[in-house]
């Protein structure tokens, strides 16, 4: 039996790492919900953001938030070329979904390789945001790094949902989201909708990227683990619903603690797949999906 305090410490530690794998999750659905392609270069935003802000606060000199700000904005247009050079040619010649997916992890792997030619090999990480003693309840320490994920995780959930239902590109978007068809019918630019809805995935990918850093390394190759717990916390929550998968990203942060403290270190990942394919016989349809 595992000390308590051992797996309460691991637990909120579950939990923060959950609120990452949640904002991955929602840009997963964002795109999703605008164009029906699953954008598997997630990840690679999820990177982009903890390299370029590192890249700008350890070589430049830039303030840290200066940094994290500004990477965040490059990381977005990061994500409008990507669906300019290669998701709109194959959407204007009506290439199937198929394609698209493999066509996204082909970027991924490109904008990898990229990277470690650029800035080499070596992990890199960033100073936390709060450079003070944990806070304790009872035995457990709860770092501030934890504290400023999870209190930013939940600042841009509620600011995603009154961007959804308040501002008319919010709402166009849902539009867009509901019937495409439809939506352009009613004058919507469904394409302008698309390029937007790369720019906010990528810019959640970022942020979370720059929000993990300070608690592990972030390298050129890390990007594609964060897209599949990111994915599997899409499809547990209901595929195409932001509030579900970042729900989904928590259960999934929360299982992968368990089985480390159960189990070992090394069967995370088995558990996170264990989670998805209890979903998929149990509630294919994800947490806020209609059940069957």
């Amino acid at each position: 039996m595992p000390d308590m305090t051992f797996l309460a410490q691991a637990l909120v530690s579950g939990i923060s790492t959950g609120c990452i794998y949640g904002l991955v999750g929602i840009g997963f659905c964002v795109i999703y919900n605008a164009s029906g392609i699953v954008n598997f270069a997630q990840g690679a935003f999820v990177m982009l953001g903890g390299i370029v802000t590192y890249s700008l606060f350890a070589s430049a000199g830039v303030p840290m938030l200066l940094a994290a700000v500004l990477a965040t904005l490059v990381v977005a247009i990061g994500g409008v070329i990507l669906e300019r050079v290669v998701v709109r040619p194959l959407w204007d010649r009506n290439a199937t979904i198929f394609v698209m997916i493999l066509a996204t992890l082909a970027a991924q792997i490109v904008v990898e390789r990229a990277t470690l030619i650029l800035v080499g090999d070596q992990p890199k990480t960033l100073p936390v945001f709060t450079d003070l003693p944990p806070l304790r309840i009872g035995n457990v320490a709860i770092g501030y790094q934890i504290i400023w994920i999870i209190g930013a995780s939940l600042l841009i959930i509620a600011l995603l949902g009154a961007f959804f239902k308040s501002t008319k590109v919010g709402k166009a978007m849902r539009a867009c989201a509901i019937n495409r068809e439809a939506a352009m019918l009613q004058g919507i630019p469904v394409s302008r909708m698309l390029a937007l809805s790369f720019a906010l995935s990528a810019a959640l990918g970022a942020i979370a990227g720059i929000l993990i850093t300070p608690t592990q390394y972030t390298a050129f190759n890390v990007g594609v683990p964060f897209a599949i717990s990111g994915f599997i916390a899409a499809i547990v929550g209901g595929f195409g619903r932001p509030f579900g998968a970042f729900l989904g990203g928590i259960m999934l942060g929360l299982a992968q603690a368990v089985a480390v403290v159960f189990l070992d270190a090394g069967l995370k990942n088995v558990a996170a797949l264990t989670v998805l394919l209890l979903f998929l016989f149990v509630r294919p349809s994800g947490l806020l999906g209609a059940a069957k």
